[in-house]
């Protein structure tokens, strides 16, 4: 019987994606998150017959999902620093801040 290679390659453009959207106040954990599920899962399949994966491809998904779960952490910890700037500076102070840095960019042009 042909063993079954894992593609890690799903899990690596959602996990890069999720750091891109890490800017957006940490909102990438969703994708890093559905990342680090689809890694888990496959490899919880590959761990239940492991003689029908070969293990190159296995070790590259476990790398996969460790690259997920990092992401996944620094987007959880910047949402919650998010959260946290929100509750105690408030999101109309946040707003006065971000429109006045946008005016001080259209008048250095």
């Amino acid at each position: 019987m042909e063993q079954q290679k894992l593609n890690p390659a799903i899990v690596y453009v959602l996990a890069i994606l999720g750091l891109l959207c890490c800017c957006f106040g940490g909102l990438g954990f969703i994708l890093a998150g559905i990342a680090f599920f689809i890694a888990q899962s496959k490899l919880k399949q590959a761990q239940a017959n492991p003689e029908n994966y070969e293990v190159g491809s296995v070790k590259a998904m476990n790398t996969a999902k460790i690259v997920a779960l990092i992401i996944l952490v620094i987007n959880l910890v910047y949402l919650i620093m998010t959260i946290y700037r929100i509750y105690t500076v408030g999101w109309d102070e946040l707003m006065e801040q971000s429109r006045q840095m946008m005016e001080q960019m259209q008048q250095g042009q």
